[in-house]
């Protein structure tokens, strides 16, 4: 597999991403991506030129964000010869958490990370479906950083560019397959 260039790759995939009016509220545009993940060519397609684009990093780790970094998380760390760590929402994983908490529009949320998940110097990638507002984003780079990981970049299947989520993540290379 060849790295294919980022507006040949948008085209390929776009018509795979469904759109869903007023979800989960009036007014929301939903980015569906269960219609490209049930295309097994496509689904691949975009799994590798993820990889593609951090192979040779020595990635030790890639951390996917509950609970759609997960589902491509987990296969880019097997194609990257990495391993994979879950950040999840307060309360969902079993053994001693370190926690971040952040900025929503409304109120705050919580991260946690198992105490033992990241050793300080790994090289670890954060993985998502979707870039918006980069609160999420945020929140887990400032929690790897605190936890002494060498985050190597940020990378999403989805950017929605009118959100400017990546302001809030400046310093970390970030990656998105597609751009809205």
């Amino acid at each position: 597999m060849k790295l294919i260039p980022d507006d040949e790759l948008q085209a390929l995939l776009v018509p795979h991403i469904r759109d869903v009016p007023d979800f989960p509220k009036p007014g929301i545009l939903f980015k569906d991506i269960t219609t490209l993940l049930k295309e097994p060519k496509i689904l691949k397609l975009t799994l590798d030129q993820m990889a593609l684009r951090f192979q040779d990093q020595g990635i030790d780790h890639v951390v996917g964000i509950e609970s759609r970094g997960f589902i491509f998380g987990t296969p880019l760390a097997f194609l990257l010869n990495a391993g994979f760590v879950p950040v999840r929402k307060a309360g969902k994983l079993p053994s001693a958490t370190y926690r971040k908490e952040y900025a929503l529009e409304y109120g705050t949320d919580v991260l946690e990370i198992h105490k033992d998940a990241i050793q300080p110097g790994d090289k670890v990638l954060i993985c998502d479906d979707l870039l918006a507002t980069g609160g999420t984003a945020a929140a887990a780079l400032a929690m790897l950083e605190e936890l002494g990981a060498q985050v190597v970049g940020a990378l999403f299947a989805i950017e929605l560019t009118f959100l400017k989520g990546r302001e809030k993540i400046p310093n970390c290379k970030t990656v998105s397959l597609i751009q809205y």
